[in-house]
């Protein structure tokens, strides 16, 4: 008589089980749901397996067995940009990946994947150091980074990705290499800005600057003067300083405990400005712009250190590059607002537009402003294309259709050629990590 015996059908839960440092969530587990979810509450992924990396080693695991197992894979730190659900498939968690290493005499910090910024503010702030910091603390590093990261000081320092020095990163056959400008080149300039289509990255090293004090903030002003005031801004943005960052948003006060309760609500706009100097002569070249706005109904503007500088941000449903800020551009957001929109234009230049050589493929690198609506209609969207490129920048993209809007051709060529010589089976397809494939 023959005896069979049926042995369990290996999964990549089950190698991997036991084999790591991290846990490993299948459905059904207690920690599977809190686990699987990214930050965009439309998304409700359903993946085969939540791996919680630890180590270095669990990611190159969690690839191996993805690979092994023809599993779909992704990456998720926060959950800040995942607009994929990854069905089926293999979700690694890098959340647990967290340290942030500080050398105060080099001005340059180290993270792992799972670090956000706060972290960071809060580790350079002693030393009286300034990371290129987007709007959120709780928005991780990693993601930002290798999306290109516009923050409050890119017209000062540039992008946050023209500040990475060197990374780590695990490729799609489950290899380590650390890349740099002398090391594996064209991987570096791809991740400096192309996104995460290219490996795993398990810490980055960038620069940081002396940046302690700065002024500015949020201040409010009457709807009624939004249109003069955009008119000035255009003008005093081409002539402002690198110093100066800025933003003009249209919308509503916002009914928060800090805001008298009278004002809640009320349509308005805001100017925020953060100036990395003092200030009285933030103040003074904040003038124009003060006399076109009218009295401010809140007067945010402040001395603070840069750790506290919340500047907040407007979703990005519709997004695009304006060369020029023109009367018509002004009037269609004034009436978008005016509909119930909240619409922010932000400056760009400064360094931004000034590139070192061999910098990464960072966005549309040069135009000034950017146009974020987050209620636009098809009214609306119809009158503002014309006056744009048709660009995105990718860490405010959703579609993961218009990849190649987030870049020039010439980039984008690049990239892909990149990606072709490093991830061939393509591996790495979720999201924008596919690169248009």
């Amino acid at each position: 008589m023959t005896i069979t015996i049926q042995h369990p059908q290996t999964t990549a839960a089950t190698v991997l089980r036991g084999a790591i440092a991290g846990a490993v969530h299948e459905p059904g587990d207690a920690a599977y749901d809190a686990h699987r979810k990214p930050l965009l509450p439309t998304l409700d992924p359903r993946p085969a397996v939540v791996v919680e990396a630890r180590s270095t080693a669990d990611v190159q695991a969690a690839v191996r067995a993805a690979r092994e197992h023809d599993l779909a894979f992704s990456v998720q730190s926060t959950g800040h940009g995942t607009y994929v659900p990854n069905d089926g498939g293999l979700l690694l968690k890098t959340t647990a990946m967290s340290s942030v290493f500080v050398d105060p005499r080099r001005q340059v910090v180290r993270v792992r994947p799972g670090t956000v910024w706060g972290d960071v503010l809060a580790a350079t702030r002693p030393y009286g150091l300034a990371p290129l910091s987007g709007s959120s603390p709780t928005v991780g590093v990693t993601g930002y980074t290798l999306g290109g990261g516009m923050g409050w000081l890119a017209r000062k320092h540039g992008f946050a990705a023209d500040s990475v020095l060197s990374a780590d990163i695990v490729t799609a056959d489950g290899s380590l290499l650390t890349v740099g400008p002398d090391r594996h080149p064209d991987l570096f300039w791809a991740i400096r800005g192309g996104g995460g289509g290219f490996g795993v990255v398990t810490s980055l090293e960038f620069r940081v600057y002396p940046v302690a004090q700065v002024y500015g903030g949020i201040s409010w002003f009457d709807a009624s003067r939004a249109g003069d005031a955009l008119r000035e801004y255009r003008d005093w943005a081409a002539a402002a300083p690198d110093e100066m960052s800025s933003a003009v948003t249209l919308g509503t006060i916002p009914d928060v405990e800090a805001m008298p309760a009278e004002l809640r609500g009320r349509r308005a706009f805001a100017i925020k400005t953060l100036y990395t100097g003092r200030a009285d002569d933030a103040e003074r070249l904040l003038r124009p712009l003060r006399l076109a706005a009218g009295p401010a109904l809140v007067d945010g503007y402040r001395s603070m250190d840069y750790a506290d500088a919340a500047m907040g941000g407007t979703p990005s449903r519709f997004f695009d590059f304006i060369p020029v800020l023109g009367d018509d551009v002004v009037d269609t957001v004034v009436e978008a607002a005016e509909a119930g929109s909240t619409v922010e234009i932000r400056n760009y230049g400064g360094a931004t537009a000034r590139p070192a050589a061999g910098a990464g493929p960072v966005s549309h690198r040069g135009v000034p402003f950017s146009v974020i609506l987050d209620r636009p209609t098809p009214e609306i969207v119809d009158r503002l294309r014309p006056h744009g490129i048709g660009g995105a920048f990718l860490n405010f993209l959703a579609d993961t259709t218009r990849t190649s809007a987030a870049y020039t051709p010439a980039d984008y060529a690049r990239l892909r050629s990149v990606k072709a010589a490093y991830d061939p089976a393509r591996f790495f397809a979720q999201g924008h990590a596919a690169l248009g494939a």
